[in-house]
């Protein structure tokens, strides 16, 4: 289509206002035009939005649908932040994944209590402890305790004396993160006081219709129970983590909008946030032809981490494994763009194939020394340098502390 010289000048003088101004001014401009003039607006308003002081729900949910060149000028500016706020330096988090035996029955999760075709396993004490003197003896400095979620007395005891014995064989060297679900009051107390600092709990949704479409409906999922246990574990002093499975069924971008205003509101330390990822063993599953396209929910999760790198500027955030499932360079991305923890899996590789909470989980069949060996030089090509025998601590806490 040719434009004549009026409209070229009406496109040019107004290319800053809004399009109602080409409507009222220029009643005879086609919808091609208007398209045209609209893809220009929407390059302007990502500029102005990533200089504004505040983001609103509206802004977040436009950022978020980002592609190509204006998604190119969001990670610009957050990997600024990321540098001046955090640095290059990447924390690994030795991940130690010691049972798969879970009392929830999550719709989305692979290890669910219902899922009859899991091979179920506990690890051994003496196996995660030599998996977490794995991780200390190679300079990690922490380590992640992980499992399917109890809140029975054995597992609470199990627990806790996992614990104080990991800070026993490192001379309390090793930083540990817990990320075991709901549990109580008194519970989040005794295993802080073992010697756990972090605790990662995920809220899956901040939108509560969201959160039970995915969930049972009972007292064991419930959507307040699980808000309640965050203000808990920030009240006892851990570090505090959550995080959102991004391109959920029925999920929309206001929902992740409102997801990582939660997340700032709340005040959070850390966050781990990936792609969701259907398991052909849940109930879930059913729904798959609602899903974004996989490169959707890998592309949107991208612009999650970089987004609330911008709104929370020195909170720790970790470069999902699920990212990686994706796209072989998945981690690497998102190690630009605002991540800055990585977990390094040290299970024993004989199990990895029994915890998966989604599909084509990578590295399930490399030993902790492969993955370390590898996960070095990902990093190295992310343009980033490993903080070995660093904790990585949340600089966010400790400036709220200070």
């Amino acid at each position: 289509m040719v434009l004549d010289a009026s409209i070229l000048l009406i496109l040019h003088t107004y290319q800053d206002e809004s399009i109602e101004v080409y409507i009222d001014f220029y009643n005879s401009i086609t919808l091609t035009c208007l398209c045209l003039v609209s893809f220009k607006t929407n390059n302007m308003t990502i500029q102005d939005i990533l200089q504004k002081e505040e983001l609103d729900t509206k802004d977040i949910a436009t950022l978020l649908q980002t592609e190509g060149d204006e998604q190119k000028l969001l990670f610009a500016k957050a990997q600024e932040v990321q540098l001046e706020y955090v640095g290059r330096k990447v924390f690994y988090r030795g991940l130690v994944e010691f049972s798969n035996v879970c009392a929830k029955n999550c719709f989305y999760c692979g290890i669910r209590k219902d899922n009859k075709e899991v091979v179920r396993y506990h690890l051994e004490d003496k196996q995660v402890l030599e998996a977490a003197r794995f991780a200390y003896e190679n300079n990690y400095a922490s380590i992640v305790l992980q499992a399917g979620e109890r809140s029975d007395d054995f597992f609470v005891d199990r627990v806790d004396r996992l614990l104080k014995d990991i800070k026993v064989l490192s001379n309390g060297e090793l930083g540990i993160t817990v990320s075991l679900g709901e549990q109580s009051d008194q519970t989040y107390q005794r295993w802080f006081d073992s010697g756990a600092h972090r605790y990662l709990l995920r809220i899956e949704s901040s939108n509560k219709v969201l959160y039970n479409q995915i969930h049972p409906d009972n007292d064991a999922h419930d959507f307040e129970n699980r808000v309640r246990c965050l203000h808990s574990l920030k009240k006892i002093g851990y570090q505090t983590g959550t995080g959102v499975m991004v391109g959920l069924p029925w999920q929309t971008y206001d929902d992740l909008a409102r997801d990582l205003l939660f997340m700032r509101d709340f005040d959070i330390d850390m966050c781990g946030m990936g792609p969701y990822i259907e398991h052909h063993q849940t109930p879930l599953f059913q729904n798959r032809a609602q899903l974004w396209p996989i490169e959707t929910r890998f592309s949107v999760t991208l612009n999650m981490i970089a987004v609330l790198r911008i709104l929370m500027k020195d909170i720790n955030i970790a470069a999902a494994t699920a990212l990686q499932a994706i796209d072989p360079m998945g981690r690497e991305k998102a190690l630009r763009i605002g991540a800055n923890v990585i977990m390094p899996n040290v299970t024993p590789t004989l199990h990895r194939k029994d915890y998966l909470l989604y599909e084509n989980k990578p590295c399930a069949d490399e030993g902790a020394e492969d993955c370390s060996n590898c996960l070095s030089m990902r990093i190295e090509l992310a343009d980033r340098e490993v903080g070995y025998g660093e904790w990585g601590d949340s600089k966010h806490f400790m400036n709220r502390k200070d």
